[in-house]
């Protein structure tokens, strides 16, 4: 299997809207079609806090996603990387795709100067955890939504 991780391309609108609706099914939940393009038009843009993309590619063809969010903090001087959507085709678990897709997202952080990367998940997600409990530390934080 050959594996390549990099950032989205105006080429990868297709398979990249593919992806992310599986991820959403996942979740459970769906997003307008004004989300879906403001979202793709934010991640292919150069805003400093715009969220970026990559996209792992499995023998040529996309197989998974991430989205990430460099933001400011105020317990810290230095920014904070937030890994906000991840995604790997049923097809390609356990293959090594999600965890190249966090460490590709772990090198990106390092170059900008972002010394923390977090995420969330939700606490059924077992399969998921079990890659996340090698590669981080879970925190007792609970999130709360308005």
């Amino acid at each position: 299997m050959s594996l390549t991780i990099r950032p989205l391309e105006q080429g990868d609108h297709e398979a990249w809207r593919a992806l992310w609706t599986a991820y959403l099914e996942f979740y459970e939940s769906s997003v307008s079609e004004e989300v879906y393009a403001t979202t793709w038009a934010r991640l292919l843009g150069d805003e400093l806090y715009d969220p970026n993309g990559l996209v792992a590619l499995v023998d040529g063809k996309p197989a998974g996603l991430v989205h990430y969010i460099f933001h400011r903090h105020c317990w810290r001087t230095d920014n904070v990387c937030y890994l906000q959507d991840l995604y790997a085709d049923p097809d390609v678990r356990g293959t090594g795709v999600g965890r190249a897709l966090i460490e590709a997202v772990y090198e990106k952080a390092d170059a900008a100067g972002c010394p923390s990367v977090y995420w969330m998940t939700q606490d059924f997600n077992a399969t998921a955890r079990k890659l996340y409990d090698r590669i981080a530390t879970l925190t007792p934080f609970i999130k709360y939504q308005r």
